[in-house]
Formats: structure tokens, sequence, C-alpha cells
């Protein structure tokens, strides 16, 4: 029975991968300045990590999750935003180093990891994939960067991949995702739950958040998942309402041991993991204390195109 099962998997998986394809090409490069005409000093970003950080399967960078993110930011923070897109397409967390190396040249405040798909899809063992996460985390909060970490999506959402193939893949990435939590909170950065990535948006109308090989987001899916980062970002980088400070018990948010709290963002998108301390101390006898919060998505902003060089604002006549 258990080689039946075996055969089984491996040849549903291999009628995914025709199904889905190779990722193949580049998608528009995000990298450059957005806020025109905002005030300074500008807030930059390091976009790290594989296909769904750097936007395969859109057209214009306008659709890339980096634009999105870098002209919601501006916005928000009322800044100018220079965002520095190191993620490549096909991606594994073993390739963060080279990519942080080419981050680390601008100096960002903040880095935006997205890794963790072609990790399960490759079958690399979970633990080199969490002990490189939590390396690369490390370093960069060494270089004084903060992070925030997308975790791992739910791949039992993938409609290419049947059952029961569908169910070990949703096993897998949740196992991951969690152990990327504690990895990431353990090494000083914070977490927000992608799971299904939009969650009930994407279970009722797969055709419009999922590309064409129905595996990668769309435009619609990218801007979604950046609306999801987007409210942490905020946070790491000290923009956040006053209101927002303490955790509300209506909505969810609580302080919690880090592993119970790590087990319920991987079930449930949008949540965000931060560590944190109780009556002084960042540990129980359960482990690490974190926030686990679930912060409010701001509205869409008009996503600019990145230019090149940084505008010179206009001086009092």
């Amino acid at each position: 029975m258990g080689a039946s099962l075996y055969g089984l998997l491996r040849a549903e998986a291999s009628i995914a991968r025709k199904t889905i394809g190779n990722a193949v090409g580049d998608p528009p490069d995000s990298t450059g300045w957005y806020g025109r005409g905002r005030p300074g000093p500008a807030v930059k970003v390091a976009l790290l990590g594989d296909s769904s950080a750097a936007g395969y399967g859109v057209e214009t960078v306008e659709n890339t999750p980096g634009a999105h993110l870098a002209s919601g930011l501006a916005e928000a923070a009322n800044r100018r935003v220079y965002l520095r897109a190191a993620a490549r397409v096909g991606a594994q967390t073993r390739d963060l180093s080279r990519q942080i190396d080419r981050a680390l040249s601008v100096e960002p405040h903040v880095a935006v990891i997205m890794v963790g798909v072609n990790d399960v899809t490759h079958s690399r063992p979970p633990s080199e994939s969490v002990r490189l996460l939590e390396a690369a985390v490390r370093r960069l909060r060494d270089a004084g960067v903060e992070v925030v970490v997308g975790t791992c999506p739910d791949l039992g959402t993938i409609e290419p991949i049947a059952p029961p193939l569908r169910q070990v893949a949703r096993l897998w990435s949740r196992r991951l995702a969690t152990a990327q939590t504690i990895a990431t909170v353990e090494a000083g950065g914070r977490t927000v739950s992608l799971g299904s990535v939009l969650g009930p948006e994407f279970a009722a109308t797969p055709s419009l958040y999922f590309g064409p090989d129905r595996f990668h987001p769309s435009a619609a899916g990218y801007a979604g998942l950046a609306s999801v980062l987007l409210p942490s970002v905020l946070a790491a980088v000290g923009v956040v309402p006053f209101e927002e400070l303490v955790p509300e018990a209506a909505r969810g948010e609580a302080i919690l041991p880090i592993t119970e709290a790590a087990l319920e963002a991987a079930r449930t998108p949008g949540t965000e993991i931060d560590g944190t301390e109780v009556a002084g101390a960042a540990r129980g006898y359960r482990g690490r204390w974190v926030q686990l919060r679930r912060r409010r998505r701001h509205p869409e902003a008009d996503v600019e195109s990145p230019e090149s060089a940084e505008t010179p604002l206009p001086q009092p006549s």
C-alpha cells in the first residue's frame, strides 16, 4: 500500500509539473524610486526571494508586487521610497545569500523576503531551508536592516495539484511556514503568514487571482499579496497608527508563546508574528514570547512606475 501511494504521488507530481510548466524569463524589474514629490529622507526597501516576490507572469512593472508595495509604502508613510528588487524566478532559500549581497549595497531600512515554495517543490530538507533562512535574517539584522518574511504559501490551494498530493503539499508547506516563523522571530525578524495568500478571495475566484499557469498569482493576486505585506512593512519602519500599537483581543490578537502563535499563523493568512516581552522577559517556560497581530489592510494606492533616478523636490519660489 505504501509503495502504491508513493507511486501515485510521483505520478501526480509529474502531471502537475507538466500542467504548470517551467517558469522562464524575467518579470519587469521593479527596482527604482517611488513617491515622486514626497519629502525625504527616503525609505529604502530590499525585495528578496522567488517568483512570488519578483512578480512572475505579469507584463508591466506596475503589476509587480514590488511596485504595489513601494507605491503603497510611499503613500502611507508620505515618504519617497527606493526599492531594490533582488528576487529571482526559481530561487530557493539557499539563493538568499547572493541576493543579500546585492541588496546590502543600497543600505536598506527594511528587507521583505518571500521564499519557500521552490524548496517544497524541489524536496529540499525543511531543516536546511529553515537554517538558511535564519542565517539570512540574522545577517540582515546584524546590518541594521528590519526584516519582514512572507512565509511559504499553502500549496494545497494550487488547482493543478490533485488529491492526495494536494493534501501532502498542504502539510509540507504549512510545516515549513510554521518553522520559518519560529526561525525568523528567533533571528530578530517578523513574519506575515501568506497561507492561501488571500484566503477566501482566492478560494472563491481562483480564475481572477491566479495567472494562466494556475500556479503563480495574476496581477490582481500580486496586488492582494502586497496589501497583505504592507501593514507589517509599515510597522517595521515605525509607521503605524497609534490605535494599532496595542493588540486587540476582538481581532484575535494576543501575546502567545512562539510555537502556539506560529501554528495559528500557518492556518490564518495575513497573521503577523513579532517578538515581544512579558514583564521584561523575552521568554517564558513555553519559549519565546511573541505578538500575534492581524493588522488592518490599507486602501490600494495608485501604483507608480519606478524611476531610475531620484526626482529632486521642487524648490520654494
